[in-house]
């Protein structure tokens, strides 16, 4: 079902797309509208990787710069039936984390290093599941695709009254103007559609592949209250970016048609019910922070149970 929605929705921007140039240059603006999206796709899909990574500042670690971690993301690809992905860690203290990359083949994962100071070992293999969930279901492909259309639709609007604002007709003049404002809006409410269908698929693969969807909800729901409080300047530069991380990038709370995520609590919901369908046991307030749980916002309430995946981690 969800890749049923994930079609439509690509359907009906890539038609918004159309008719966008259409409205702006006849046949002729649709055809070189529809040249300059084909372009910049192919672009976008050999070195869409590469543009995410390096916006990030993420560095490449491996089995002896961060052999914990690697040990974690290998273990969880391994149960997968993936191939390795590399493996980044970006030195910000936002906790937060993404996958981006063509297919399975060419993927990589990223976590921050606030992530990996406010996790323990078990919630940060479920986040790292929930990526590699991404790069199984090739969600990176399709949110890259997305993007980039979406992106173009607002290329041209910006253009659209220049191209359009000589025309004699008033009729024609008018539809410029209506498309210009409408379109924008209307791509970015599809983007977000898309966006917010996909983790859902991501959060049920990730609990899968980790076998913990609890330690996954724990996780979304730490990762939630931290990501709130620590600016993230890479979002804040360019918001289009905060759909690529598991928890929004920027602070938008609620389910709407405005967000790039479901809701935190919706989806930990969601993982309650899969945890009971796995068999597991009772289940417990994920929100809650006790005194021997880490803090939600980077600092340890008790180094027993910080995480030992962070390589920058002292003691």
């Amino acid at each position: 079902m969800n890749g049923f929605k994930t079609t439509m929705l690509l359907a009906a921007l890539t038609a918004l797309f159309m008719a966008l140039g259409f409205t702006i240059g006849g046949r002729g603006g649709m055809i070189i509208a529809l040249l300059v999206a084909v372009g910049m796709n192919l672009f976008t899909y050999w070195n869409a990787d590469k543009i995410v990574l390096s916006m990030h500042g993420a560095r490449q670690v491996d089995a002896a710069s961060a052999p914990e971690f690697y040990s974690v993301v290998a273990g969880l690809a391994q149960r997968a039936q993936l191939p390795m992905p590399k493996v980044y860690i970006i030195d910000s203290p936002h906790p937060n984390a993404f996958a981006t990359g063509r297919n399975p083949e060419n993927a990589a994962v990223a976590a921050t290093t606030g992530l990996l100071n406010i996790l323990n070992r078990d919630e940060i293999a479920g986040v790292m599941a929930h990526e590699l969930a991404h790069v199984r279901n090739r969600d990176t492909l399709i949110m890259t695709m997305v993007a980039t259309i979406a992106g173009a639709i607002s290329m041209l609007a910006n253009f659209g009254l220049f191209f359009r604002g000589g025309d004699d007709n008033r009729g024609a003049f008018l539809a410029t103007i209506l498309a210009v404002i409408v379109a924008p809006f209307a791509a970015m409410i599809v983007q977000m559609a898309i966006s917010r269908t996909r983790e859902y698929g991501a959060d049920k693969g990730g609990a899968e592949i980790s076998g913990n969807p609890r330690a996954l909800a724990s996780a979304l729901a730490k990762l939630a209250q931290g990501a709130a409080a620590v600016p993230n300047p890479v979002a804040q530069r360019n918001p289009a970016a905060s759909q690529l991380y598991i928890v929004p990038g920027l602070a938008r709370g609620g389910d709407s048609l405005f967000s790039t995520h479901p809701d935190t609590g919706n989806r930990i919901a969601a993982l309650e019910e899969i945890a009971i369908t796995m068999g597991h046991s009772a289940p417990r307030d994920v929100f809650a922070a006790p005194a021997d749980r880490p803090s939600a916002l980077g600092v340890r309430a008790a180094p027993r149970r910080g995480s030992a995946l962070d390589p920058n981690r002292r003691g």
